[in-house]
């Protein structure tokens, strides 16, 4: 099947590449550039891509709000953050809205084109860098009250959302755990049912803003 695929990036260099990168992958068809937050809206709306790749910091409306809205739509696409490491002061915040990934845009080109892939099939991903950022801004936090669906998950479930805030794939997972892919997946659905999350993102966020993960015990 062909993943359909909305670039949204407001420097046309950046959209450029992430086009060659994208349209040079095996099931990957690019059917719309945007340039700024409203655009990516419109088109998404228009277009029914499978994946939206959007960048978080745009003019006119940025990423965050542009995601937001889309993720309030009955069948929103599968949406693909874009970052540049160390610049975007909504991070925290762009990380609960239910995106299934988040990526860095210094990240290699294989990378983008897994997180498209994995996007479209209603999986998430984060980059690795972003996750020990993550990280990183929850050392001097508080612990908040964990929410009462962490005592409903089982020890399975438990360990797979330990592994998801390492960051992990639902493959990674998958050959850590020595199961199948398709189990990790039920996994993770039962995770965010569980706890009431839209995404994978979101259940990183909980895991460490809860307690369940403490930085360095991953």
């Amino acid at each position: 099947m062909t993943i359909r695929l909305v670039i949204a990036d407001d420097h046309v260099m950046i959209r450029a590449g992430l086009r060659l990168v994208a349209e040079n992958a095996d099931g990957i068809e690019v059917v719309g550039e945007a340039a700024d937050g409203n655009e990516a809206v419109a088109l998404a709306r228009s277009e029914r891509p499978d994946v939206l790749l959007l960048d978080l910091a745009m003019p006119v409306v940025d990423g965050l709000e542009a995601a937001r809205t889309l993720l309030g739509d009955p069948t929103p696409p599968g949406i693909v953050m874009l970052t540049t490491f160390g610049s975007d002061e909504n991070l925290d915040r762009a990380l609960r809205t239910g995106v299934n990934g988040f990526l860095l845009k210094s990240s290699p080109p294989e990378h983008l084109v897994e997180a498209i892939r994995v996007a479209a099939a209603g999986d998430g991903l984060i980059d690795p860098a972003v996750t020990m950022r993550v990280i990183a801004s929850f050392v001097a936090r508080p612990v908040l009250k964990p929410p009462p669906g962490l005592d409903a998950l089982t020890e399975r479930e438990r360990d797979v959302l330990l592994l998801m805030a390492r960051g992990l794939s639902n493959r990674e997972i998958a050959g850590e755990a020595g199961v199948g892919e398709a189990t990790v997946r039920s996994h993770v659905a039962q995770i965010l049912r569980k706890l009431g999350l839209r995404g994978r993102l979101q259940a990183v966020v909980l895991a460490y803003e809860s307690g369940f993960v403490r930085p360095g015990e991953v």
